[in-house]
């Protein structure tokens, strides 16, 4: 029998790359998390995730290795280059940021090489390249030698050992170095929010120190939270050599050096940067990183840049911002071109780890979206609809005239300027609902609502619906339920900690702006539009509240409700169109700072529609929602792919590992059948008849169904067997009942009670080999 990948790999190609000269010191197996996949509308993580084999090159003995090419293995049936096209080579070779990528069968290879575009035909394994060519190739494309002083920061090893990264994080760190070392002194990031940019900062600088190049950093950060977080971080490295900046304490005595925009004057458009220019002259510091430097020009921030010309300069974000400059805007001023324009000063990111691939790789939240159409939105309301229905000034609540109206009518001004009690309250039951349907109400939520008033009556509508339903079911309410989060609120730091914790209160915060960035709180579950979102950047921003995962609570997976079509700009570029500063734009405008007129309204019969759930996946390397039927065609596609036939895919799913291998090449490592599982409401059934009817038209069986066949159809057959033996058997087939295919290949399945009494390992030994054995039975469970 020829041997699967895994076997082609162990028996076959790493004896011959052995002896090439790639020893296991060379050879990184880079494993990630294991993708989420939805079990009955709950997240769980796959047992293992996907393993690259990366080789990787030392310059001497002492320094870290320097990840070159990825290793494909493909069974040694197939052809060395079976499924991959070059576009997926591309795709592997900058995720991985490696310049070659190479696919064996164990007998020949094909390597596809990033910097020609070219790939080979198959050539004898015997002839693998040895990493003294590979070092060659590499250093003659890049434009510099692994033993050159401006290269030294990509040798230096990780503090904590390797363990304490993750593959993409080293990705993103030798992208910057390779950048840096071809002479260059800008390099910009883009990872999603939740990927560990302030890890990726922290490890930057301590290479570039441990590498002899650093004199004086600057690490500036959004907001005295996020100035907490990386100080703490960057202490745990650097102790007291790294100190946080305050208006009374620029820290010249430390090498590393953490302030905000705020701190260093230069947040806003009538801020003097007189801090910054009193205690650091120019080109005081050696390195600056800008975190969310996607931040708009409501500010001189560029002043630190353009201060410090000669030092390297690293942009990190998870929405890079590009300037739309027009011919009548081209004399736009240098500073607003930094400030507005990411990829202008920094050059286009050096590496990019996106939503989507976060979520396959199981180190991002999975992400559904619930689409809700409101009527009112919908058709509009028109202003006869609104005089029909006495509307009232909402803050003297004296009546409002036609004329007044006209200059305020404007149906995304619902909640700013029109005060719709009606439909606040229509939107509120129908996210309370979904929320009873998900897990109960008291799961953490951030609603973004549209102005400070809007937050308000938000807040206090949950806080009924809570109460009512605590009222009905007679349970205790957790007080304070829904609460305000704004910056009129305390500067809206107040209940931020009650909101990160997983406290039992404090669940839903309605915000306007505040909570769309720089807020880590990974408890989040839900996401909710309330508010209409016209700029892809915020939208990402927002949404990235909720991408991260919480191990501590078992959090793997987050809801967007969208009751604004938000989710529209999924997939759109980060462009900000260029506007010339003004006088009056000296601050940016605040959620608390109200309309001059509000109109409240009542009387109007709002309904909310449910417009169909969306799953989040990757398309052509970005995050994009797709329909739940795009979504299953796709899982069918690739399946074909895999396995063209119903008896292929049943051999390949009886055998533990080739059903890891195909499972393993499906979209999101599997998690697309869990989830397509869900959706059909075919929990009762094994993954593989979901897949089986998916994608081949066969008939589904529930695994009850399957493990009562197996009994009476294989009756005689387990007759034959010892007593013991048979018993076993059947104590199988109702674990399969149970758990399905996973059950029969988990390590534990021989100690649970009910087999260890019918037998057990014991029993089936004296037939064989209990795999052989057990083989046979998943052959009979599995019969057409």
């Amino acid at each position: 029998m020829p041997y699967n990948e895994a076997d082609t790999r162990a028996k076959l190609i790493d004896p011959a790359i052995h002896g090439r000269g790639w020893s296991e010191e060379l050879i990184s197996r880079e494993k990630t998390a294991g993708g989420i996949e939805i079990v009955e509308g709950k997240a769980r993580r796959r047992r293992g995730g996907r393993v690259d084999y990366v080789l990787r090159v030392k310059a001497n003995d002492y320094t870290q290795p320097v990840a070159m090419a990825l290793l494909e293995a493909k069974a040694e049936n197939l052809p060395p280059n079976h499924g991959l096209e070059q576009v997926k080579l591309y795709a592997r070779s900058k995720l991985l940021n490696v310049p070659f990528v190479f696919s064996s069968n164990g007998r020949m290879f094909v390597e596809f090489d990033k910097f020609t575009g070219l790939t080979t035909s198959p050539k004898p394994i015997a002839e693998f390249p040895t990493p003294a060519d590979l070092r060659m190739r590499y250093e003659a494309a890049m434009g510099f030698r692994l033993d050159e002083e401006k290269a030294r920061p990509l040798l230096v090893r990780y503090p904590g050992g390797e363990a304490s990264r993750r593959y993409y994080q080293d990705a993103a760190i030798r992208a910057v170095f390779e950048k840096l070392a071809t002479g260059e002194k800008r390099a910009l990031l883009s990872l999603a929010t939740g990927a560990g940019k302030t890890f990726i900062a922290v490890h930057l600088l301590k290479k570039i120190a441990d590498a002899g190049q650093l004199r004086k950093a600057l690490f500036v950060c959004d907001r005295d939270e996020l100035r907490s977080q990386a100080t703490t971080a960057l202490q745990n490295v650097f102790g007291n050599d790294a100190a946080p900046v305050s208006s009374d304490e620029p820290q010249k005595n430390a090498r590393i050096l953490i302030a905000t925009y705020q701190t260093l004057d230069v947040a806003s458009e009538e801020s003097e940067a007189n801090f910054l220019r009193d205690n650091y002259p120019e080109n005081y510091f050696s390195h600056i990183i800008i975190d969310e430097c996607h931040r708009s020009a409501w500010g001189k921030w560029s002043e630190v840049l353009t201060r410090n010309p000669e030092a390297i300069q690293i942009g990190l974000t998870a929405t890079p911002r590009k300037l739309e400059v027009t011919e009548k805007n081209r004399e736009a001023l240098e500073d607003l071109e930094i400030t507005n324009d990411n990829i202008h000063h920094f050059g286009e990111p050096v590496y990019e780890y996106d939503l989507g691939q976060g979520i396959e790789d199981g180190y991002l939240a999975a992400c559904e979206i619930q689409i809700g159409r409101v009527n009112v939105d919908d058709t509009s309301i028109t202003i006869d609809d609104i005089m029909a229905r006495s509307p009232i000034d909402a803050t003297t609540g004296q009546p409002v005239t036609r004329d007044e109206l006209r200059q305020l009518y404007d149906r995304t001004t619902y909640e700013d300027r029109i005060l719709l009690p009606d439909r606040v309250i229509a939107m509120c039951r129908d996210l309370f609902n979904y929320l009873l349907q998900t897990g109960g109400p008291e799961q953490k939520t951030i609603i973004f609502c549209v102005r400070d008033r809007h937050a308000d009556d938000v807040a206090s509508e949950m806080n009924n619906l809570y109460a009512a339903w605590c009222a009905q079911n007679g349970k205790p309410r957790l007080d304070p339920y829904a609460f305000k989060c704004t910056a009129s609120v305390d500067g809206g730091n107040q209940f931020l900690p009650d909101l990160r914790a997983a406290s039992r209160s404090h669940f839903v915060a309605t915000t306007v702006d505040l909570l769309s960035t720089g807020v880590d709180v990974p408890v989040v579950r839900n996401i909710v539009f309330f508010k209409y979102v016209r700029s892809p950047i915020a939208f990402y921003q927002m949404l990235g509240r909720g991408t991260r995962i919480d191990e501590r609570t078992g959090k793997l997976l987050f809801r967007v409700y969208d009751y604004t079509n938000a989710t529209r700009l999924f997939g759109e570029d980060f462009l900000t169109k260029f506007r010339p500063a003004r006088p009056d734009r000296g601050k940016a405008p605040t959620s608390d700072t109200p309309p001059e007129t509000t109109v409240q309204v009542q009387g109007f019969d709002v309904q909310i529609t449910p417009a169909g759930k969306l799953i989040v996946t990757q398309i052509d390397g970005r995050a994009m929602p797709v329909t739940v039927e795009e979504y299953k065609e796709r899982l069918a596609a690739r399946l074909l792919e895999e396995a063209p036939t119903l008896n292929d895919f049943r051999t390949r799913w009886i055998e533990p590992a080739q059903r890891a291998e195909l499972l393993n090449h499906l979209p999101e490592e599997g998690r697309s059948a869990s989830l397509v599982r869900d959706l059909d409401e075919m929990r009762e059934y094994d993954l593989y008849d979901v897949l089986g009817e998916l994608a081949y038209g066969m008939d589904p069986t529930t695994r009850a169904q399957r493990a009562n066949a197996f009994n009476y159809k294989h009756e005689g057959w387990l007759s034959s067997l010892p007593t013991n033996a048979a018993a076993t058997l059947r104590a199988l087939a109702s674990q399969f009942e149970r758990d399905g295919t996973d059950a029969l290949e988990s390590p534990l399945i021989f100690s649970t009670p009910e087999i260890t009494k019918a037998g057990g390992l014991e029993a089936l030994k004296a037939l064989g080999k209990p795999a052989e054995i057990l083989h046979q039975a998943k052959e009979r469970i599995f019969a057409a």
